[in-house]
């Protein structure tokens, strides 16, 4: 799937905004008011978009109408839709005001957030691209596949308070569009491995990281514990050489976000397997 929305993906997702910006949808929060003060009619336009240049500041050098310079960046479009989620409502006639020709308006705000979220992520959707504009208003990125039903529902209860945050805090970041936010999810995951290392028995690290893997392994599975001593040992050192837990200039940076998805995979598949048979 695609994580960069391309011009014709921010046509569609600008003309949708347009159009509620026109039917008054963002009256809402940016009420355009009757002549005589007696109702709501609309939405305030110019107010709308000085609020919203001011949440995207990206958007301020040119009218969010205008796609001369081509899209915006894909982060910039993704608080443009959720600002837009916060501040929509689905407006319905009250009563016709005669003299001035027009509708007063009232606003169903669950409602109009409801069918935005649809809009918006049937462009998603049929544009290939790996977001969800969730219930609660925020853009959060697809998981691959392989992971998105384990992390989606995953509770840590591990025993160990500070592993748990640690691994809450790698579930949360995961699924953020940003780039720089997943890099930090794969940082909070090796965090809770070397964490994990410690709290196996014996007295020492090393002894501490055998009993996991022992544990893990169970005493019948001799080659099994062979894969897993090497897979342990692997992930460390992909942790201490590779720009995750470190940022030394001889480290190599993590260039494509597949690479992150891969590396997380294979780390959340590991501490998973032993924090289930601990439990």
């Amino acid at each position: 799937m695609n994580e960069e929305i391309n011009e014709g993906t921010w046509d569609g997702i600008r003309a949708l905004i347009c159009a509620r910006v026109k039917d008054g949808s963002f009256g809402a929060s940016y009420p355009a008011t009757c002549d005589d003060g007696h109702g709501l009619i609309g939405c305030d336009e110019s107010t709308f978009w000085k609020a919203l240049r001011a949440e995207v500041p990206a958007l301020r050098e040119s009218s969010p109408l205008d796609l001369s310079g081509g899209p915006p960046q894909t982060l910039d479009i993704l608080d443009t839709i959720e600002f837009c989620w916060r501040c929509v409502g689905k407006p319905s006639h009250v009563d016709h005001h005669k003299f001035f020709s027009h509708y007063h308006l009232q606003f169903d705000i669950e409602v109009g957030r409801d069918e935005f979220r649809n809009d918006i992520n049937r462009i998603f959707r049929r544009n290939g691209l790996a977001y969800d504009l969730t219930e609660e208003g925020h853009v959060e990125r697809l998981v691959p596949a392989v992971l998105r039903e384990t992390l989606s529902s995953v509770q840590f209860l591990t025993g160990d308070t500070e592993l748990d945050r640690i691994l809450k805090t790698a579930q949360r970041k995961f699924s953020d569009p940003d780039d720089a936010t997943r890099h930090e999810a794969l940082e909070a995951l090796w965090d809770a491995w070397e964490r994990l290392k410690t709290l196996g028995s014996g007295r020492d690290k090393k002894m501490q990281v055998t009993s996991l893997l022992d544990g893990a392994a169970g005493s019948s599975s001799t080659q099994f514990r062979k894969v897993l001593e090497q897979e342990a040992k692997e992930l460390t050192w992909i942790g201490n050489n590779l720009q995750i837990r470190h940022s030394e200039a001889s480290q190599e940076r993590l260039a494509q976000s597949e690479h992150v998805d891969y590396l997380f995979h294979r780390l959340f598949g590991l501490v998973q397997m032993i924090l289930r048979m601990r439990s």
